[in-house]
Formats: C-alpha cells, sequence, structure tokens
C-alpha cells in the first residue's frame, strides 16, 4: 500500500482507540474531570505522565533540533530531563501532600490570597496557551504531509479530536487515553530508529550505534563522518559547541526548572491516591521518558547523516519522492539560484551559496522515508507524532479548564455554584480553549520546540519560584509571592515578545542582553522572581500561624502514607 493509505489506517486506528477509550473512561464527577478521582495506578499515572509531558516537542521537534544544532541541541536533552528529577523529588511529593486540584489552588491557599489565585491562573492560562501552539503546530505539519492537506486544516481535524475527547474525558478520559498514546508513540519512535541503526551501523541498538562504526566495512565512525560531511559543506563540525556558555546555561536551567513549573505535568500527581504513590510515579514517568530520550541523539544523527548524503549536489529532478513530497507542504523550499539543476546546500562558511531550506520539524517525520524504510514505518511515525502532540494539547487544554472552572468560578466568583454546572462550566472552557489553541497552531511563533521552549521559560520565570518557597519556606507570604510572579512573568514575556515579534531583525547573540537568547531568558526571570519575591516578603509581615504550620505539615516526611481527600 501507499503511505497515504497506510497513514490512513494507522491514523485511523490509533483515533479510534483514543475515543474508544474516552467514551469508556468518561468523567461523571468534577473530582474525575479534573483528577481522574485520584485513583490512578502508579504504573499506569506514570505512563500516562510520560505521554502528557513528552509533546510534540519532544517526538517531532527536539531530534530535528539536535540534528541541525548539533552538541548545542543537547540543552534541550539536558534541562527537559534534569527538569522532570528536579519535579520529582522537590514538588511532587509535597504538592500532592497538600492536597488541591490545581496549582493556582496551591498558591491561592498556601498564600491565603484571592489576588494571587488569579495571578496564578492568568499564569496558567498564559504558559498553557504558549506550550499548546507548538502542539497544534505539530499537529497540522503530519497532517499536512501524510494526508497531503494544507497545515491549517491539518490543525483543524486536530482540533476536533482533542476537543472530543479532552471536554468529553476530563483528567480519566485523558489518562487512560494518554496511556494508549505513550505506547503508540513510543513504538513508532523506536522501530525506524532501530531499523536504521541496523542499517547504517549493524547494531540492533541505536544508543550504540549512535557511538560505533559504520556497517559500510570503511572502519569510520558514523560520528566521524558526519563531522567529515559537514565541514566539507561549509558547515561547523557536528560535535562542536557555537552557543555561549551562559546561552547554554541559561536555556539548560530555564528548561529545567520550566518542567517543574509546568502545571499540566504537576496536576497528573493528584491523580494518584497518596503521597507515596506520587512518588512512585514519577519514578515511573522517569524510566518510559528515558527510553525516548536516550533514542533522540541517535534518530538526530541518523537523519543529518542521511539528509546531507542524499540532498547535497543531487539533481533536482532526480532527488527521491519524499523531497518532492515534503516540498509540497512547503516545509522544504529549493530555490536555483544559479539554475545549473543541483541542489546545493550549504553552509555559512561555504563559498557557494546556499539554495535549500529545511524545517527542523521534518526531520523526524521523514527520517523514514530518508532511509527508505517500508511505507508501513513511514506511517506508524506519522501517528506516533499525532499521538505525541495531541495527548500533551488535551493535558493543557484540561489545565486551562479547569483553571477557569474551579479556580475562578468556583473559588472566586460562583462559591455555590453546583458540581453539575461546574462541570458544564469546564467543557465549555476546553471548548473555547481548543479553538484559541488552533488559532496559535495555524500561526506560531517559531519551530515546535522553540515554542515549546517559550512555554518553560514563562513557567520557570512565574511559578517555580513561587511554588518552591510555597512549599520550604514559612516566612514567604502574599504580597512577595504575588510581585515576584508578576515581574517574572512580566519580564520574561516583554523580553521574549520584543526578539520575536516586535523587533525580530534584533533576535541575535549581539543584541541579546548579556548575550542571552529568547529560550534562556525564563532563568534571568526567575532570579528577578525570586530576588522581588524575598525582599518584598521580608519587609511585609510574616503569614498567619496557621499558614506556617500548614507549610511545616507538608515537609514532614509522615506523610508519606497520607490518603487525605482532595479538596473541592
Amino acid at each position: 500500500m501507499s503511505v497515504q493509505a497506510w497513514t490512513f489506517v494507522m491514523v485511523g486506528l490509533s483515533f479510534a482507540l483514543y475515543i474508544g477509550v474516552a467514551i469508556r473512561s468518561r468523567a461523571s464527577s468534577t473530582s474525575e474531570f479534573y483528577v481522574a478521582g485520584s485513583s490512578v495506578p502508579p504504573v499506569i499515572n506514570g505512563m500516562a505522565t510520560a505521554a502528557d509531558w513528552m509533546s510534540a516537542a519532544s517526538f517531532i521537534s527536539m531530534a530535528g533540533l539536535i540534528s541541525f544544532m548539533g552538541r548545542d541541541g543537547s540543552v534541550y536533552l539536558m534541562g527537559w530531563t534534569g527538569g522532570y528529577v528536579l519535579l520529582a523529588l522537590l514538588l511532587a511529593p509535597y504538592l500532592r501532600k497538600f492536597g488541591k486540584y490545581t496549582v493556582p489552588d496551591f498558591v491561592g491557599d498556601r498564600y491565603y490570597s484571592r489576588t494571587a489565585r488569579i495571578v496564578a491562573v492568568v499564569c496558567a492560562i498564559f504558559v498553557s496557551f504558549t506550550y499548546v501552539s507548538g502542539q497544534m503546530r505539530g499537529v497540522g505539519i503530519v497532517f499536512s504531509r501524510f494526508l497531503n492537506v494544507d497545515i491549517n486544516l491539518g490543525v483543524v481535524i486536530g482540533m476536533g479530536i482533542v476537543f472530543f475527547y479532552a471536554v468529553l474525558g476530563g483528567m480519566k478520559g485523558i489518562t487512560y487515553t494518554q496511556v494508549a498514546q505513550y505506547c503508540v508513540l513510543i513504538f513508532a519512535y523506536l522501530v525506524p530508529a532501530i531499523f536504521i541503526s541496523l542499517l547504517m551501523t549493524g547494531h540492533i541498538i541505536p544508543q550504540i550505534g549512535f557511538g560505533g562504526t559504520l556497517a559500510d566495512g570503511s572502519g569510520e565512525f558514523l560520528l566521524d563522518k558526519l563531522n567529515r560531511l559537514s565541514r566539507e559543506l561549509g558547515f561547523d563540525a557536528y560535535t562542536s559547541g557555537r552557543k555561549a556558555t551562559i546561552d547554554v546555561f541559561f536555556i539548560t536551567a530555564a528548561l529545567m526548572v520550566g518542567t517543574a513549573g509546568l502545571p499540566h505535568v504537576i496536576v497528573r500527581f493528584y491523580t494518584v491516591p497518596r503521597v507515596q504513590a506520587a512518588r512512585s510515579s514519577a519514578g515511573w514517568a522517569l524510566l518510559f521518558i528515558a527510553i525516548l530520550y536516550t533514542t533522540a541523539p541517535a534518530v538526530a544523527v541518523f537523519a543529518r547523516t542521511n539528509l546531507l548524503n542524499t540532498v547535497s549536489d543531487a539533481k533536482y529532478e532526480e532527488v527521491p519522492s519524499w523531497f518532492k513530497n515534503w516540498e509540497a507542504t512547503g516545509l522544504i523550499k529549493f530555490d536555483d539560484k544559479n539554475e545549473d539543476g543541483l541542489i546545493q546546500y550549504r553552509g555559512p562558511r561555504s563559498d557557494v551559496e546556499n539554495e535549500l531550506t529545511i524545517d527542523r520539524d521534518i526531520i523526524v517525520l521523514a527520517n523514514p522515508e530518508i532511509a527508505k524504510l517500508p511505507n508501513w514505518i513511514i506511517a506508524l511515525v506519522a501517528a506516533g507524532g499525532l499521538a505525541a502532540a495531541l495527548s500533551t494539547a488535551a493535558g493543557l487544554l484540561l489545565v486551562i479548564s479547569t483553571s477557569i472552572a474551579h479556580d475562578l468560578l468556583k473559588k472566586e466568583f460562583v462559591p455555590t455554584i453546583s458540581e453539575k454546572s461546574e462541570l458544564i462550566a469546564a467543557r465549555v472552557a476546553a471548548g473555547v480553549a481548543v479553538g484559541i489553541a488552533g488559532y496559535f497552531g495555524m500561526n506560531p511563533p517559531g519551530f515546535v520546540a522553540e515554542v515549546v521552549a517559550f512555554a518553560f521559560g514563562l513557567a520557570a520565570a512565574s511559578f517555580f519560584p513561587a511554588i518552591i518557597m510555597g512549599i520550604f519556606s514559612k516566612r514567604m507570604n502574599k504580597e512577595g509571592a504575588i510581585s515576584g510572579m508578576v515581574i517574572g512573568l512580566t519580564f520574561t514575556a516583554s523580553y521574549i515578545i520584543f526578539f520575536k515579534f516586535i523587533r525580530p531583525e534584533l533576535n541575535s547573540a549581539e543584541h541579546w542582553w548579556w548575550g542571552i537568547s529568547p529560550e534562556g531568558i525564563g532563568t534571568l526571570g526567575m532570579m528577578l522572581n525570586f530576588a522581588v519575591a524575598i525582599v518584598v516578603s521580608s519587609v511585609t509581615p510574616p503569614p498567619p500561624p496557621e499558614i506556617q504550620e500548614l507549610v511545616e505539615d507538608i515537609r514532614i516526611p509522615r506523610g508519606a502514607g497520607d490518603t487525605r481527600e482532595l479538596s473541592v
């Protein structure tokens, strides 16, 4: 069968599975809609958390970034992996013991302030919309190539699917849907990686093939060949670093602490029955995440090597069909400037002008085609990319809907609202959020992983200091937390908006403050948040005694077996 036929089969079967699970797991109460009734086993929750966390940025874009950036792309691996460890050790058990539905719920009660809750809701919605736009962009890319539709139409199709199972099933439906999505995405990621590793290096394990010698009998190491090809074509050596050390540090830190402040990940630890289960599910999630993350560098190297071998100096009329297929989507652009019919793919160090532009987000999706793998594997990767994007999009949309229905309506404006009305409000909010997310998916501010990096930076600058000080500092009060969140978020968002939208022509290292890119500015925003919060809290009254006792109680280990019910 053709790639398109296989894609219809693979995507159709996977979508039928997701929708079937959502219907079977339909939420019937606010507790099931928000936190799946706090009854999810740790292993299941770990798998769902991995799917929730490994978004289109992880599946589609991360290997693409590493493929083009070389060693500098490792900041995404280090930041996202280290961030999850930070989340598991410092935040998850304590937040679960606190026993609230959402991060704004924690902020509002810990800082005994309606204003703090509302500021946290605004931060949650702002971060979530930034993040979800990257997921919808990923959905559009997959549909545009494999179903031969316009990217915008692909986004609309994805909106419809997410709307169905996120609005119908709530967290209960999303949790079990994400388990299915994890199985699909990890299988789709590993199968082509294993096949290509065998073809190129003779090793069945991609992580070993990544550092091994080529299977062509030359005895040359794969990375040495990639370095040689890169230099010959005017690119920097693949294993060389080009980013300034300070920017590498700031991007890694922003992604790390941003992970720990992402509301859609944190809420996952409320779906388990007790604190001990939260710790256990965090460990399982890290294992499930590591399977993909340790494979990504190998996928990047395989794809980059095959790409340079395939398109550099090739005759345009003789290029493989995959090139023309991706060119039709607009994600590959060839401009024959010297009209010689040859594709001059060159780097900035070459004397020959570059004629080829490749969107980084296509690398993982195009990799099986470039390597000439069977059509069913190409279609499988498409289904995996959709699973990664849709699983995270659903979690983010749930954060937005619960922030509006629970944290604003229930807690602030309509405290007497019935459970049925609250559930309806949450579903309506999710529907509106799907529409807005679709718009941003059609008009994204950058590559998928780049957009997601902005969301992590915003989370780092707003949520992380408020949460970490809320757990570990009895002296931190509402004035300090609110001031820190507002200043941190405003500073970080302003920096990103200025360089990405207002003056994009200045978006280069020579114009950035202290050489810090928009992707890494969240670290500076976080530092500013901490500084402002500490100073303001030191000159304002301390929290009430009962809040200080609450903070002390959260940190006491004896709560590891706590089975307290979630507060509504």
